[in-house]
Formats: C-alpha cells, sequence, structure tokens
C-alpha cells in the first residue's frame, strides 16, 4: 500500500496540540518552495523531508492566517490540500483546525448497509438558504419522511457559489458558500443526533477546469488515459504513489475527521490504473484499517457504467471491494417501461422484460451485446447481495443531463409517479430518493455554473447546446451561468401544503414504512421471483422471508389488469394500493381476498398484499 498515516492527515496544513503548525506539499521538481503568509506578508522557507515532499513546522502559522505556497521564488500558489478558500478557487488558502470539533456522536452507530434508505440532494439548492445549516433545520422532515442516510452531492471548493459540485478543483476544501468545513462537521454531527448516516459525493476521476493549480506541483495527471474531461488522474504512471496518497488521505479525511458514514465515488469507469493495486482496492484496505482502528463502519458507494462486477467483488476474491454501486439499468429499464423515451441510452431498454431482468439481476447487460456500444458489455451478478446495488426512479444525472431538467413529476402522471415509487422501495435493492420526488416537485433540477472565465463560461454554454442540438427544437438550453438556471432549480417546500403534493408526501412516507416495517426491508435478492406479462404491462414480485409471503402487483398500462395472486392457504392482506381514493386514486382493491384469488390492479398503480404462510 501507498505509505499513508491512517491516524491523521499529513498534507496541507494541520496543528499540534501545543499549537504548533505544520505545513508539507508535494513539489517533486521544485528547487525550493517556500510558504507566504498573505495575511501577515511573511515567508517561511520549507524544507525536503523525503523525495518530493517539502515542510516546516512554525508557530509563525495560526488558525485563520491566510497563505499561499511559493515554488522556485516566483510562482504563487494556493495549498493544493487547502482546507478552505475564503476567497475563492484563485485567492490564498487558509489555514484552519479541524481537529477542535467538538462532537456530540460518540454513541452513533453507522447502520447496516442492507438498511440504508438514501435521499441524494444538493446544497445549494435543496434548501431556500442554500447552506449545511438549511439542511440542518430539515433533518427532522427527513426523520419525518423515513428515510436514514442523506447523499450530499460533492461540497469540494469549485468556483464562484453555483455548481452541481463535480467542478470542484480542491477536494479537502469544503464549498465556502455552503458553510466550509465547520458547516459540514456541524450537519453531520446533527444528523448522527437525529438517526441519520451521511453519504458524501466525491470526485476521484478529474479536477474542475477553473482553479486547478495541481499541474505546476508535480504530474498529478498523465497523457496515457484520456477521460471526457481531458488527461486522467495520475494512478498509475511516474511519479502516482504520491498522487494515489493524495486521494486516500482525502478519503480517510472525510471519513475520520468529519465523521461521514460512506462515500459515493463519482463515475469510477473513468478511473485508470493499470498497476500492480488498483487505487480502489488500495483505498478499500485503508478504509478498513480505519475502521479497525476506530470501530467505525464506513462503506464505499461507486457509480459505474460498465456493468462489471469486479468493483463490488470482495478483495478476497480478486475484487476492488466496493460495498454496492449505483446500478443506473434498474432506471433506465423502469423509465422506459413507465412510457418515456427510447432515445440515446434509452434505445438500448425494451422496457417491462428488462426491468424484470433487472430485478432478477440486477444488471440488464450482464454479459450481452449492447447496440448501443456495439459490444458485448457487463458480468454476471450472481453471488452478489442486494445491498451492493442503489437503485432509483431518479437522480441529479438523470434529471439534470436532460436538456430542460423535467423530473417525472413533470413528465408522467401522478399514478405512475406513485407506482414508480413502489417500484423502487419494494425491490431487493438498496433504495434512493432524489430531493423533492416525494412530493412531486415540479421545478427541474437544471445544470448550472457560476465560472468567471468568459471564455470557459462560452466553452460551457456552446457544450450544451451541441448536446442538445438535435433535440427540443422548439426551446433553447438554459444558459448554465445564469443564476435564473440556479434559481429556477431550487425546491418549492411551499408545495407540501397543497395536493397532490401532500398526499404525495403521505405516500411516500407510507411506502417507506412499509419497507422498513416488513420482510421489504431485506433486499434479498434469492428468495424473489418475477413474473411478468409484457403484453399486459404487469410485473408481479413474490418476496418471501421466514414465515411471510409478500407479493407486489405492478400494472404500468393505462387501463385495469387482472393478475392472480399465488395460491395460498392464508388469507391476502392488503398492505398498500396506490390507487386508493386516500392516494387520490379512483378506487381501492379489497382489504383481504382468499388465497387464490384474481385481483384487479388499477391503472399505473402497484397493489401489495401479505400472506403470513411460508409455502
Amino acid at each position: 500500500m501507498t505509505k499513508t498515516t491512517i491516524s491523521h492527515r499529513t498534507l496541507g496544513v494541520t496543528f499540534t496540540p501545543d499549537g504548533l503548525a505544520q505545513a508539507r506539499v508535494w513539489a517533486p521538481f521544485a528547487q525550493n518552495v517556500s510558504l507566504r503568509l498573505t495575511s501577515r506578508e511573511l515567508t517561511l522557507p520549507l524544507t525536503t523531508d523525503s523525495p518530493g515532499y517539502w515542510q516546516t513546522t512554525t508557530n509563525q502559522l495560526r488558525p485563520g492566517d491566510t497563505y499561499r505556497f511559493v515554488l522556485n521564488g516566483s510562482t504563487e500558489l494556493p495549498d493544493p490540500a487547502s482546507l478552505a478558500q475564503p476567497e475563492g478557487v484563485h485567492g490564498p488558502s487558509q489555514a484552519i483546525d479541524i481537529s477542535t470539533f467538538r462532537w456530540t456522536d460518540s454513541g452513533w452507530t453507522n447502520p447496516d448497509l442492507d438498511d440504508y434508505l438514501i435521499y441524494e440532494l444538493h446544497t445549494g439548492t435543496f434548501t431556500p438558504e442554500g447552506t449545511f445549516a438549511g439542511i440542518a433545520e430539515r433533518l427532522d422532515y427527513l426523520v419525518e419522511l423515513g428515510v436514514n442516510a442523506i447523499e450530499i452531492m460533492p461540497v469540494a471548493q469549485f468556483p464562484g457559489e453555483r455548481n452541481w459540485g463535480y467542478d470542484g478543483v480542491y477536494p479537502y476544501a469544503v464549498q465556502q458558500s455552503y458553510g466550509g468545513a465547520a458547516g459540514l462537521q456541524q450537519l453531520v454531527d446533527a444528523a448522527h443526533g437525529r438517526g441519520l448516516a451521511v453519504v458524501l459525493d466525491v470526485v476521484y476521476n478529474h479536477i474542475g477546469p477553473e482553479g486547478n493549480y495541481l499541474p505546476p506541483y508535480g504530474p498529478y495527471f498523465t497523457n496515457r488515459y484520456h477521460t471526457p474531461w481531458g488527461d486522467a488522474l495520475n494512478f498509475d504512471d511516474d511519479c502516482s504513489d504520491s498522487v494515489r496518497r493524495y486521494f486516500i488521505e482525502n478519503a480517510l479525511m472525510w471519513l475520520r475527521d468529519f465523521h461521514v458514514d460512506a462515500l459515493r465515488l463519482d463515475a469510477v469507469h473513468a478511473i485508470y490504473d493499470q498497476g500492480s493495486v488498483h487505487i480502489l482496492r488500495e483505498l478499500r484496505e485503508h478504509v478498513d484499517a480505519l475502521t479497525a482502528a476506530t470501530g467505525r463502519r464506513h462503506y464505499l458507494i461507486i457509480e459505474s457504467d460498465q456493468n462489471d462486477t469486479q468493483f463490488i467483488r470482495s478483495l478476497e476474491n480478486d475484487g476492488h471491494g466496493m460495498d454496492a454501486q449505483w446500478n443506473d439499468e434498474f432506471h433506465h429499464a423502469l423509465r422506459v417501461t413507465a412510457g418515456g423515451e427510447r432515445s440515446g441510452y434509452y434505445a438500448d431498454y425494451d422496457g417491462i422484460m428488462h426491468l424484470a431482468k433487472s430485478y432478477r439481476n440486477a444488471y440488464v447487460y450482464d454479459g450481452q451485446y449492447m447496440p448501443r456500444r456495439s459490444k458485448i458489455v457487463g458480468s454476471s451478478t450472481e453471488n452478489h447481495a442486494g445491498r451492493q446495488f442503489v437503485v432509483f426512479s431518479q437522480n441529479h444525472d438523470q434529471i439534470g443531463n436532460r436538456m430542460l431538467g423535467e423530473r417525472p413529476g413533470q413528465l408522467v402522471s401522478f399514478a405512475m409517479q406513485k407506482l414508480m415509487a413502489g417500484a423502487v422501495l419494494s425491490s431487493p435493492y438498496l433504495p434512493m430518493l432524489f430531493m423533492g420526488e416525494e412530493w412531486g416537485e415540479l421545478n427541474p433540477f437544471l445544470y448550472f455554473v457560476s465560472h468567471t472565465d468568459p471564455a470557459l463560461v462560452e466553452a460551457v454554454r456552446r457544450g450544451r447546446k451541441e448536446e442538445f442540438a438535435e433535440f427540443h427544437t422548439t426551446h433553447d438550453a438554459p444558459d448554465p451561468q445564469a443564476e435564473q438556471t440556479f434559481q429556477q432549480s431550487k425546491l418549492q417546500w411551499d408545495l407540501l401544503r397543497q395536493d397532490p403534493h401532500r398526499t404525495l408526501f403521505r405516500y411516500y412516507k407510507t411506502l417507506l414504512s412499509l419497507r422498513k416495517q416488513s420482510i421489504l426491508r431485506v433486499p434479498d435478492r434469492l428468495s424473489l421471483t418475477v413474473v411478468v406479462d409484457a403484453d399486459q404491462q404487469t410485473l408481479t414480485l413474490h418476496r418471501k422471508h421466514d414465515q411471510q409471503r409478500v407479493v407486489c402487483l405492478m400494472n404500468f398500462a393505462k387501463t385495469g389488469r387482472p393478475i392472480a395472486l399465488p395460491a395460498t392457504t392464508n388469507k391476502w392482506h392488503n398492505m398498500l394500493d396506490s390507487a386508493d381514493p386516500i392516494w387520490l386514486g379512483p378506487a381501492a382493491s379489497p382489504a383481504q381476498l382468499p388465497g387464490d384469488s384474481t385481483v384487479t390492479v388499477q391503472p399505473e398503480s402497484i397493489l401489495v398484499y401479505v400472506t403470513n404462510q411460508s409455502s
């Protein structure tokens, strides 16, 4: 493994218990390096303490001071491991001591991954305030909803105050406009106090374009591989050990110093590493070492479009050891089944038959030819538990990568929104909601930035227009740079006070409660049976655990469909009916039925029955 300290951060500026500052930076090709205190016009020389690293220990640098590193006496740059950028990505770094935060979560235990009910949110648009404090004020709301984990889109410092977060250029610095490092620590502490785990989205496949000052320091990038964002990060070329250390220390910092429970690693298919030990495997080993040292469990969840189970295979089985991955294919099949478009990447999905396959196998393409890629895609998920796949009917990508950012609330009927929610929450996988879906938010979630480089702003605008040139011919792509685009993406909390949004929120609460209090909470793929009728557009899930059986009857057609319940000697009891008038539906199904019955499932609805007979 890369020589990385588990117990504390070693890069950037840290403070000892007796108040001394320690500064360390990697600059392997520099002839000399110094640290200039911009707040007090003082320059401190650094010495080489190991190959490529420069350091000093001093009482001259104090928390709150701003500083830059100076390479070769002339090139002044912010700290690549800066914890704070109060003047933005081009300004000086600020020394802060994150070890002084007084945590109150000593009794907190990260839930079993099997039990995770995830709620993805974007800090800037989740609340009117657009801050960590704004999120903290709504933690009780999330507890009432019934989720137990919040997944926060990336918070690493990015240009300006408006961004999805994937343009971050300081992996260690918490976005200043959100509340900085202290604000994030306060939010995590408060979340744990409400019984909520915190998942943080991190980006280890690229660095944003504006404010990226890594290249002058050293070979953080390699032209051996190319990503959609340019040269790849250097995880296996010359000098890569220190780049690996930089990102592994970053991951450990979030888990150890910010008490984050899990990391969601963005687009790991764009992390290139042909070395003897893949960077993700090395990260897993270090996180396991941290858990052994602290007793706190931490999960690693990835995004990948490769359908390659090597990412989620255990270390013992020659895998990379990731705990779980987002399963976009479930989403794609569900959206097509719900009547969504069949263009772009949706063209590879036929609807309900592929949805049935995703219920069974997680991946739709698990070794089949994919037309869009013109090649065989995927590997078998046999021996992989349901908890290793995160499913959803929407997320930031699937909404925001549409030109107009439409949510399902704008694209499908109210009845279909309820059915899609039921399809996700009855699956044998980990469910995830995207902020606002629980009340059918009507505002879009658009792509937005606030770059300061005019040429870059224009390039982003041009790129969005070209991306959607063949679609929505009567509309222009919203301007990503415009503040209005950002404001339009904020949630409308007032909708919770009016129907049908208020009723949909109650429906989601009921669904989540059902998930937690029935056998649906067990992400067990092995006990699942799927029956599908493509002509009738119906799908039935049979779930069994101990002495209980549950059937989830789904009708995606626009007319009622008769579906036979599995034969049993006991009666079937109605647990949920999305078509019930209490959910603003057309008609309620019987409260109970004989063990060998056929029931009419209303259009675009889900019906859940339970019996206590295991046969």
